[in-house]
């Protein structure tokens, strides 16, 4: 009933255990945005898988923009080889947290929202405000976007077994949901 559910993005944290000079970073690196008066963070951009990742001066690291956790591993050791640069030496491998996935797909019916956000419990439907239906899920924990043409946004899960079972989750209340409008 789902097709084709591909993820658009992986929010992922690490420490690589080591203060990092930020100036010097934006100093050396022209991939680089600083503005200290705004936000604590730099934000390094990286060309290939292309992503962005937030240095702060503690070592964390939040890496977005990635489409696979190998991507994110890649990501992290460019960002190490860009910090080798500036003496900052990272020996331990990091432990990489995915801390959110967005995935978008289709559940291949037409969904009469209105219906839906009467049915489902957990819902926000304001269609002058957006046109999506806001549907959360508290087990397995994730949110969904469904639009009337069944295309759909999934977030706030963390891995791809967490992805698989809310989207059997949410197909198994939308059909139980159809099925009581219908009687």
């Amino acid at each position: 009933m789902a097709t084709g559910l591909r993820v658009q993005n992986i929010v992922a944290t690490t420490s690589l255990g080591k203060p990092v000079s930020l100036t010097k970073l934006a100093r050396t690196q022209s991939n680089t945005e600083y503005n200290p008066e705004q936000f604590p963070g730099l934000v390094l951009r990286v060309k290939k898988p292309k992503s962005a990742v937030l240095v702060f001066s503690s070592g964390n690291l939040v890496c977005t923009g990635t489409k696979s956790v190998a991507q994110v591993k890649e990501v992290i050791d460019t960002v190490i080889k860009q910090l080798r640069r500036i003496n900052v030496r990272i020996t331990d491998k990091p432990k990489i947290t995915v801390q959110n996935i967005v995935a978008s797909g289709s559940i291949d019916l037409m969904l009469n929202l209105n219906l839906l956000a009467l049915e489902l419990e957990n819902t926000e439907y304001e269609p002058e405000q957006f046109p999506g239906l806001v549907y959360k899920l508290i087990d397995p924990t994730a949110t969904f976007l469904l639009f009337s043409n069944g295309k759909l946004v999934c977030t706030g899960t963390k891995n791809k077994a967490q992805l698989e079972e809310s989207m059997k989750q949410l197909q198994k209340n939308v059909k139980e949901a159809i099925k009581r409008i219908k009687k």
